[in-house]
């Protein structure tokens, strides 16, 4: 190894070290003193207050029903906010597909619509209307809106 400390610098540095070590009270070993407590060993019966009664087997959360709708619902709400978004900038491009790009956007709105309100009339339609009626109705009506606007131009 090499050290950019003169060899006298290095030489003060043990020199220093050995004396504090000397000095201490303490005793230095390469050894550890410490004593480990005696850990119980598996075949040692726990006290009865530290017995537990686990189940023997362990439950793990399973997806309810509506968790299972709410998937395909949130599938479907992908596709069809990115064929909003297409349609939007095509709509804003003034484009010769924006036309075509917002009945897109329609058709894949009008899927999920269904798909919701198929969710909703089931046994876990609260959960459904809770956790994504908004996003669909807030995506509804940014399309019509886009609608107004291109019929506008």
């Amino acid at each position: 190894m090499i050290s950019l400390r003169s060899t006298p610098a290095r030489k003060t540095a043990a020199v220093v070290c050995a004396r504090c070590i000397s000095s201490s009270p303490r005793t230095f070993t390469n050894q550890c003193r410490r004593s480990i407590a005696k850990l119980p060993s598996p075949t040692t019966p726990r006290p009865t207050h530290l017995r537990t009664s686990l189940p023997s087997t362990r439950t793990y959360a399973t997806k309810s029903s509506a968790d299972s709708l709410i998937e395909h619902i949130q599938d479907q709400y992908a596709t069809a906010k990115d064929e909003f978004e297409i349609a939007t900038e095509e709509t804003e491009k003034k484009s010769v597909y924006g036309a075509d790009d917002r009945v897109a956007a329609r058709e894949e709105l009008n899927r999920l619509k269904q798909m919701y309100d198929d969710a909703v009339e089931g046994e876990s339609g609260e959960e459904v209307k809770r956790r994504v009626g908004a996003r669909i109705r807030e995506l509804d009506n940014a399309v019509q809106a886009l609608e107004r606007s291109a019929h506008e131009d």
